[in-house]
């Protein structure tokens, strides 16, 4: 498949395209700690002002990670 130079040239510098994930290490770390503290996943959700099922997507992905070494 022939891409655009501009193409080649963005991944090369480490872009990649696609929209930027919703909840980042920061948000996740604050929010890991606010579950291990048994604060319900809807109030995690609306202070980092996120959707609730994009939290639960997340930290999902996360505990799916940790439990095949993959963090």
């Amino acid at each position: 498949m022939i891409r655009p130079t501009g193409i080649d040239t963005a991944a090369a510098n480490g872009n990649h395209g696609g929209r930027p994930p919703a909840v980042d290490g920061d948000q996740l770390a604050i929010a890991l700690r606010r579950r291990d503290a048994n604060e319900p996943v809807t109030s995690i959700a609306r202070r980092l002002g996120v959707g609730r099922s994009t939290l639960y997507r997340t930290l999902a992905a996360y505990d799916e990670a940790v439990a095949t070494g993959r963090d």
